[in-house]
């Protein structure tokens, strides 16, 4: 009898994936995702936000300087991650390491956590630039910190093709993503340490949660062994070649575009609709208290909502990606997002607000995970990495062109008070509906189905 005949066929299919779920190397994995989700959401998107904001603001015209700082040096922490992240990609390829370079990135951003969290406490009269040498010290270090962790994320993310394979790899990816916003509701336990403005309270708790949780991934995690070479990579000379060589295969690679001309689209497509999750992960906190006036308390409960959304949306798109193709999955996400843009941008009151916030957590889960499962099945395995370093690549321009555009914005228009946060906002929808063109364009064919190119 065959196994699609029996009735027992859909549990035992669910139990499979149970048990793919809860395996040690994709467990542990997914750990590492509810880590340094804790980082994104409580330093990036909640509490150094509103610690800026304390810091700097008070009025509408001071609100937008505040927003202005927030995604100015987001995208100063995105600018070195340009250059390297394709090299770590080729790195990825030369070598098949990924944990060796994980862990100090890790390790770095922590450490530039905690020491955000002792310079904010820093009681001095010295100024920087104008600045309090205080604020001037976390502001540096939170830089530091964020292009540690996004570094480290380049080589997480190439684990996945480690560790899933096939139709499983748009579940697995699905599971990570929803651990990974579970990691933010845990990390809110830090919440009520914040007390008449003092959000910094929250960054040395944060940090050490991160360790905590990163360390099943650094303790249980194996590479794969042995590494292999990559496909069309140069092989001969020295074996000893150096870190920045690797800008030569990534030569060779754009000199062979037109061979991948999918997953070059679909990286096109990416920047834009990256464009906007991270400028929205930025100033998320800042609007919804300088614009929509929420209390930190609101805010805090609106970003439960979302992230529960989050979760949930990550958890199903896995699912609906294996049954619908990435592409598709892509698409729907792309129109969810726009559709929470636009509420939230012309949002008067709150009902409307939290749609929007709901809305944009479906998608912002749901992207991410149906991005890393296309980047997946459109790479040739030999050159996985530099495709995920190049996929880093365009995530990263767009994390500094998408802060830099909304913060351009508010400050051009800050004498209009709220009305620029919102036309700043607006400007998102216009990002993801480019993205969203793009992608239509791209041919949908997962690798197994295309021509590797000849290599001479």
């Amino acid at each position: 009898m065959s196994r699609t005949s029996s009735p027992a066929s859909p549990n035992s299919s669910s139990r499979r994936d149970w048990a793919m779920l809860l395996s040690m190397p994709v467990l542990s994995w997914a750990l590492y995702d509810f880590a340094n989700t804790i980082f994104s959401s409580n330093l990036v998107t909640i509490f150094f936000p509103l610690y800026l904001q304390a810091q700097v603001g008070g009025s509408e015209t001071t609100n937008q300087i505040a927003s202005t700082f927030v995604t100015y040096t987001n995208a100063a922490a995105s600018l070195l991650l340009v250059l390297l992240s394709p090299l770590y990609g080729v790195w990825i390829d030369r070598t098949g390491r990924k944990k060796a370079f994980l862990v100090p990135f890790t390790l770095a951003c922590i450490i530039s956590t905690l020491l955000m969290g002792a310079a904010a406490y820093w009681q001095t009269d010295l100024t920087i630039a104008g600045l309090p040498a205080s604020l001037a010290a976390v502001l540096l270090l939170f830089m530091v910190a964020k292009f540690a962790y996004n570094s480290g994320l380049v080589f997480y993310d190439a684990m996945i093709s480690d560790i899933g394979k096939g139709r499983s790899l748009s579940v697995i990816s699905g599971f990570g993503v929803a651990v990974g916003y579970i990691g933010t509701l845990a990390g809110l336990i830090v919440y009520p340490l914040v007390s008449g403005g003092g959000f910094h309270h929250t960054f040395i708790p944060s940090a050490l949660m991160f360790l905590v949780f990163a360390l099943p991934l650094f303790l249980l995690y194996r590479d794969p062994l042995p590494a292999q070479p990559a496909a069309g990579a140069r092989t001969g000379g020295s074996g000893r070649r150096s870190f920045f060589s690797g800008y030569a295969e990534i030569a060779d690679t754009f000199r062979e575009a037109r061979a991948y001309r999918p997953i070059f689209l679909f990286m096109i497509a990416y920047f834009f609709f990256n464009d906007a999750v991270a400028t929205a992960i930025a100033v998320m906190g800042v609007y919804a208290t300088g614009v929509m006036g929420f209390s930190t308390g609101q805010f805090i409960l609106l970003y439960l909502v979302s992230t529960v959304s989050s979760i949930v949306g990550s958890f199903a798109f896995g699912y609906v990606t294996r049954a619908t193709g990435a592409k598709t999955s892509v698409g729907i996400v792309a129109a969810v997002m726009m559709l929470s843009i636009l509420l939230a941008s012309i949002a008067r009151g709150g009902p409307m607000f939290w749609a929007a916030g709901s809305l944009y957590g479906v998608a912002m889960g749901a992207m991410w995970v149906t991005s890393r499962t296309m980047i997946v099945e459109l790479s040739p395995e030999g050159k996985r990495g530099q495709f995920f370093g190049l996929f880093a690549f365009s995530g990263k321009v767009s994390s500094i062109v998408g802060p830099l555009l909304y913060g351009s914005i508010t400050w051009a228009l800050a004498d209009w008070g709220n009305l620029a946060s919102r036309l700043a906002l607006g400007s998102l929808f216009v990002l993801v509906l480019v993205g969203l063109l793009v992608h239509m364009k791209v041919p949908y064919r997962k690798i197994s189905q295309q021509i590797e190119p000849k290599t001479p």
